[in-house]
């Protein structure tokens, strides 16, 4: 008999095959554990099986998938009534599983399951943009945001997190800064950015600490900003790994607007948003989700 309350898995139509996952569902299943399984289509499905999941009175819901797959589940949970709001467990099953990587959730399907239905609950922030949108890892402006959209399926299939900077080398001829202003508590900035991370988490693009002092429970964002002239891969380098360098500016913020003249592009945990005035604002503690006890992004 189970000593828990039900499960919700959501889980990518992509990793639904996945013979490991399937295994360790019914492991979990043969142990007395109530997991429910539904597997999405299309965009719209997660925040759908959410709903489900309420009128099923789960405790969990469990995001099985990359980062775009836990923005969707997060972004669906945060809009229900906070004594009606399941638990986030995560499931990485993606390319890069940036967000998963850095809280050190096993890659291990039966150990991440495990972790997401028994681990610890702490409550942890997300990141809310322009109202209706959200994140739970990072938005990327500029290059990176390019590269992320534009990265071709079968590279991130064939080379995972690593495509992304291999596509990026191979873009190096399409740099173009984004001329815009960006504004904060006690901090204002106007120029042409290359690349701009504003981090819940630390790492996007595959492993790459572009906010390295990002923490998902202390109630700010981190913000940093490539502000070169010329981009050369030793540059790229010191923004990815935290070096000191005069044309990378960074804050910590608890919100941050940011306006152009022209359309710029972020992307939101990997999914696109298009706009000209952005503003983006923690909401603290807005979640709980189950963690190991080295996640490397709590304070």
């Amino acid at each position: 008999m189970s000593q828990h309350a039900p499960t919700l898995l959501i889980i990518n139509g992509k990793g639904a095959g996945d013979e490991l996952v399937r295994a360790a569902v019914h492991t979990l299943r043969e142990a007395g554990e109530i997991l429910h399984v539904r597997a999405t289509w299309e965009y719209g499905d997660a925040a759908r099986y959410v709903a489900e999941g309420v009128k099923l009175g789960v405790s969990n819901i469990i995001a099985g998938g990359g980062d775009g797959t836990i923005n969707e589940v997060a972004a669906a949970l945060v809009t229900l009534p906070e004594q009606q709001r399941p638990i986030l467990g995560i499931l990485p099953l993606g390319t890069a599983n940036d967000f998963a990587m850095a809280c050190n959730i096993p890659l291990v399907p039966e150990q991440a399951l495990n972790l997401a239905i028994k681990g610890r609950a702490v409550p942890i922030d997300l990141a809310k943009v322009n109202d209706d949108r959200y994140f739970i890892n990072m938005a990327t402006g500029g290059f990176g945001a390019r590269i992320t959209t534009e990265t071709p399926e079968k590279l991130k299939a064939a080379l995972g997190g690593v495509s992304y900077f291999i596509h990026g080398l191979l873009r190096m001829d399409t740099l173009k800064a984004d001329r815009c202003e960006i504004r904060g508590p006690d901090f204002s900035w106007t120029g042409d950015a290359m690349v701009i991370g504003i981090g819940n988490g630390k790492q996007a693009g595959g492993g790459q600490q572009l906010c390295p002092d990002a923490l998902i429970n202390d109630g700010l964002l981190q913000l940093r900003l490539l502000i070169a002239d010329e981009l050369l891969p030793a540059l790229i380098a010191s923004l990815f790994n935290g070096e000191e360098n005069k044309n990378v500016i960074g804050a910590s913020l608890p919100w941050v607007e940011i306006d152009a003249p022209h359309t710029m592009t972020f992307n939101l945990d990997g999914e696109p948003l298009k706009g000209t005035h952005f503003r983006i604002e923690v909401l603290p503690h807005a979640l709980q989700c189950r963690l190991p006890p080295n996640c490397q992004l709590l304070g």
